[in-house]
């Protein structure tokens, strides 16, 4: 239910409004002054504020703007008896919504709030939206070699020069990409980004030019290709090393001379873009292997940036999985969950194979399936224990007796047949081979719940 706070020094009309504003479903306060209407505003939220303008003390020009360096996104609506063109336009630059003249006609004044609310929502959606989206430009770390990526973008952003980000899957070369886009002089115009391994061969030089109507069979309309949407801000080249001979020469020949044609087209198009590329492949083995052209791999590799991989910075790994608990905890409504010690070296004992983009699925899976203290053994039940670092015998080391081993082996073990099974007890003991009284008082002692 909408909340209106009503400021009014009129009485009959504050008692006016509020029984037609609750009638219609909305919840409605009321405030004689605008001293009375600050301090509320101060302690609570408003979806829209409708305020008279003509009150003794904070008149409703004062307060609007009081309002507008406090609460920004609250919209505030002005009425007055005494209405005219230069104080609906005083009102309106001070960031007033709207300006309605007393007595209010009642269908105007409605179908102003409702648009205020929904204004206000669009408000709100698209800050969360931006704050989502800046989370994605974090770079988290403070290893020496994430320090130096660091210090790289901060000298090589401002600059026009190409730079050639390397790292295994994961690693987050696409989040380097974004922090050298935003730190640009560039960050107001877009980052438009292009997977070559995923678009086939026979496709790619479309995608990265664009082509003209009737150039071949599927052409039924023109498309503009990657490079003209490009245009003043910076194109990101993901996966360049599984991009065909043909289309990095094209890529080539629009690098130097900032020039393409677009498929089926002899019109010459000029672009400004800035090139960051991509890859997980040695570059230098594949011009070998006569897979790629070195002439481009001089233009691309201005600068060099290689991401290490997640076990290469494992001082990190509880940095990051916090920040990642801390997001997914918010997403989905689960405050208050957190590592314990042995949860966070548990994390730093797991071979990350699929770096950052796999600890944050199995922070994920931890949030969702565990209590709010995640635990060593739960990281090591979640996190597929079998592939763990290079040391096969890693996970004994947490374990100073036998015992202490036997115990959390027989839990796990356990607890992974009963989630297999539903929680079905009866069948859970038929296959482990255990009878069903004493499969119950393992779960008793282990303290074994259903997630």
């Amino acid at each position: 239910m909408p909340n209106i706070l009503v400021i009014d020094d009129e009485a009959p009309i504050r008692e006016t409004l509020k029984e037609i504003l609750e009638y219609e479903n909305f919840e409605v306060t009321l405030a004689e002054n605008g001293e009375k209407a600050w301090q509320i505003i101060q302690k609570n939220d408003f979806d829209v504020i409708l305020c008279d303008v003509k009150m003794p003390g904070i008149d409703g020009v004062e307060l609007l703007e009081r309002v507008q360096a406090l609460k920004p996104e609250i919209p505030m609506v002005m009425i007055s008896g005494h209405g005219n063109v230069e104080m609906a336009i005083e009102s309106t630059k001070k960031g007033a919504y709207d300006f309605i003249t007393k007595p209010p006609d009642l269908n105007r004044l409605l179908i102003t709030l409702r648009n205020a609310i929904d204004r206000n929502n669009l408000v709100v959606e698209t800050a969360v939206l931006k704050r989502k989206v800046a989370k994605t430009f974090d770079i988290i770390g403070e290893t020496p070699a994430i320090q130096k990526i660091k210090e790289t973008i901060e000298k090589v952003a401002p600059t026009e020069a190409r730079v050639l980000v390397t790292g295994e899957n994961g690693t987050g070369k696409e989040l380097v990409a974004r922090w050298i886009h935003e730190k640009s002089t560039r960050a107001s115009m877009p980052l438009i980004e292009v997977n070559c391994a995923s678009i086939p061969t026979e496709l790619i030089e479309s995608e990265l030019f664009g082509h003209e109507k009737g150039s071949f069979t599927s052409a039924i309309k023109q498309r503009i290709g990657k490079f003209e949407q490009a245009h003043g801000g910076t194109l990101f080249l993901d996966e360049i090393g599984d991009m065909s001979m043909a289309a990095q020469a094209k890529v080539l020949r629009a690098i130097q001379e900032g020039r393409i044609s677009r498929v089926g087209g002899d019109k010459e198009i000029k672009v400004d873009v800035r090139i960051v590329a991509a890859t997980n492949k040695n570059l230098l083995d594949e011009i070998e292997k006569g897979n790629f052209r070195m002439d481009l791999y001089h233009r691309l590799s201005v600068i060099l940036i290689h991401v290490p991989t997640l076990n290469e910075r494992v001082d990190d790994i509880p940095l990051i999985a916090n920040k990642f608990l801390g997001e997914i905890c918010q997403e989905n409504g689960l405050l208050g969950k957190k590592f314990t010690e042995d949860g966070y070296r548990a994390l730093q004992d797991v071979n990350w194979s699929g770096n950052i983009r796999e600890l944050r699925n199995v922070v994920e899976r931890l949030v969702i399936l565990c209590d709010k203290e995640i635990t060593g053994d739960d990281v090591y039940s979640y996190s597929n224990p079998a592939q763990r670092g290079s040391d096969p015998f890693g996970v004994v080391d947490n374990y100073a007796t036998l015992q202490d081993f036997r115990d959390w082996a027989e839990k796990v073990f356990i607890e992974r047949k009963l989630i297999q099974n539903n929680w079905n007890v009866a069948k859970t003991a038929t296959e482990i081979d255990i009878q069903r009284s004493h499969l119950y008082n393992k779960i008793d002692k282990y303290t074994l719940k259903r997630r």
